[in-house]
């Protein structure tokens, strides 16, 4: 299983959560510890759409990196301010593009949902070169 392979960094903020997801399924299970300590911490509910929002966020970013980008390189979740920051990298320079929704000869597209999806649901979503090569996608989701 792939959460085995943290990842420690001492420029990280405190409640910051590092791991190489294999699979989306366990993105997701980052972003559910990463807000679940949040609400703990301040003592307040879990706001359950935007948990829905957060976690299909992550989803999305590492299911692409696995279909499109090689494979996650990295991938962090932590609490920034009023939203959760998730930033998963990948091997590939190519940047996500969004596919139409019909093929060419006019037949419905099956996926090619996850980029839209992602920048609707984000307030904020960043792509940046990395120096070794490939890119890290930042979204930051709100949570309120």
């Amino acid at each position: 299983m792939c959460e085995e392979h943290m990842i420690e960094s001492v420029f990280e903020p405190p409640g910051a959560s590092r791991v190489r997801p294999c699979k989306p399924a366990e993105a997701r299970r980052a972003v559910e510890r990463a807000i679940a300590e949040r609400c703990r911490a301040t003592h307040t509910p879990c706001d359950v759409n935007a948990l829905s929002d957060a976690l299909l966020v992550a989803s999305e970013l590492t299911t692409n990196a696995i279909l499109h980008g090689g494979g996650v390189t990295d991938f962090q979740v932590d609490i920034d301010g009023p939203g959760l920051r998730v930033s998963v990298s990948d091997g590939s320079d190519e940047l996500p593009v969004t596919a139409p929704r019909t093929d060419p000869h006019g037949r419905l597209r099956h996926g090619g949902h996850g980029w839209p999806i992602v920048c609707r649901l984000a307030r904020d979503v960043r792509v940046s070169d990395l120096p070794a090569g490939g890119k890290c996608i930042t979204a930051v989701v709100p949570l309120s």
